[in-house]
């Protein structure tokens, strides 16, 4: 990683000082596909705002100097939106046993550094350091491989997940709403979650 370039953990009251520079990133990288994200600052902030507030919550961000460059959230299950939340009772699974990993998001020209695998690594280090979580988890939106917005030189992240450790569970999709790019409104998409365990129960 270059030298000029810091990766920071942030909790709690820390994270004020990014919202602003964070919900810009958030809303430039995420118009890419498969998010294809047609964002709002003052719901970017808000959303932001949350993980100021949440117990146990973390957010890493990368600087380039004083730039925001990238940046990667978490927070344990519970404390996350319900929609997140709802799958996995339904499944045996308790929410309270999971940290769930939310976005990463990282400009074009800082990819390819390592940095997606420290997001991780720090990530799981936090819920480890917390308590006795015995899943982590993120979710990925499905879009069809034939969607016309996904460009010819897209490649899908599973293997680099894969490589983490993570496993798609197909039986576990949460549904969650925003606006595309193009729509005149918001439209609910399904995500499937990923996970991996974190320690062995029993």
């Amino acid at each position: 990683m270059s030298a000029t370039l810091k990766v920071r953990a942030l909790t709690g009251p820390a994270l004020q000082a990014y919202i602003a520079p964070l919900a810009r990133l958030r809303i430039q990288v995420f118009r890419e596909f498969p998010y294809l994200y047609d964002g709002d600052l003052d719901y970017e902030a808000h959303y932001l705002e949350t993980y100021s507030r949440a117990l146990g919550a973390l957010v890493v961000v990368v600087l380039d100097g004083k730039a925001v460059v990238g940046a990667s959230t978490a927070l344990p299950l519970i404390e996350a939106e319900a929609a997140f939340r709802q799958p996995f009772p339904t499944q045996g699974l308790d929410p309270a046993e999971v940290f769930y990993l939310g976005e990463s998001v990282l400009l074009p020209a800082y990819r390819g550094k390592g940095l997606g695998v420290r997001f991780f690594q720090e990530r799981e280090a936090h819920a480890r350091a917390l308590g006795p979580y015995t899943w982590a988890a993120f979710c990925a939106v499905n879009r069809p491989a034939d969607h016309p917005r996904r460009p010819p030189e897209y490649r899908p992240l599973d293997a680099f997940w894969n490589k983490r450790g993570y496993t798609r569970h197909r039986e576990l999709v949460a549904y969650y709403r925003w606006k595309d790019l193009d729509d005149p409104e918001e439209s609910e998409k399904p995500m499937t979650f990923w996970l991996k365990r974190l320690r062995q129960v029993g």
